[in-house]
């Protein structure tokens, strides 16, 4: 026997959509597959019945497997870094990662679907190369703004750390909810922030014989 065919009020209408947005919705149809199920989960078949579109279009838009996940991780941290205000670009403290909680709380499957990748890379090697070049994408974002934030050179040991007190306090939301607790530790970290350029400063005076306030 074959299984009947499901009507048609009960399935899901296919979109037509042009080259350009269309690549946008299959590359987010992707993240929310994987944000829900993992990287096992994602399949031409699952990203066009999460998109609303044909199995073909999602091949011809993708020439592989791997393709797709690239592109995919990609969208995710672009998409990231422009909701993030990670660099606002005031040089201000009061300024830096003003909307990361909202980010998170809008575009969840996004962050989910990264670390879900991290992850991944640690069973499937291969996945570094291209996680490692996108993460360098966020890397320079906050030793960017951190350098016009503070006075003198900002090494890449203090970028780091200030990117994953970042990074961990948006899986916490991620998981655990709780924005107003993540909201009070960035207030914290910008203070840290503050404290730590004024010294700066004050030890670039008195370096410049220049007598400090303090």
């Amino acid at each position: 026997m074959t299984e009947p065919a499901e009507p048609a009020a009960r399935r899901r209408p296919r979109k037509r959509v042009n080259y350009g947005t269309g690549r946008e919705a299959l590359l987010s149809a992707a993240v929310r597959v994987v944000a829900r199920g993992g990287l096992r989960k994602l399949t031409y078949r699952a990203v066009a019945e999460e998109a609303g579109v044909t199995h073909g279009l999602v091949v011809h838009h993708f020439g592989s497997r791997d393709a797709l996940i690239e592109e995919a991780l990609t969208h995710a941290i672009r998409s990231s870094l422009s909701s993030s205000a990670l660099e606002p670009g005031t040089g201000e403290a009061a300024d830096f990662s003003t909307g990361l909680t909202q980010m998170v709380e809008s575009g969840p499957d996004a962050q989910a679907f990264q670390y879900e990748l991290l992850l991944e890379s640690r069973r499937r090697p291969e996945l570094l190369p291209h996680l490692r070049a996108l993460y360098d994408e966020y890397f320079d974002a906050t030793r960017r703004e951190l350098s016009q934030m503070l006075p003198g050179p900002v090494d890449q040991g203090l970028s780091r750390m200030v990117f994953a007190t970042l990074e961990g306090l948006v899986l916490h939301q991620l998981v655990f909810g709780e924005r107003e607790v993540i909201e009070d530790a960035l207030d914290e970290l910008r203070s840290v922030l503050c404290l730590l350029a004024e010294r700066r400063a004050d030890d670039s005076a008195d370096g410049d014989g220049t007598p400090s306030d303090g």
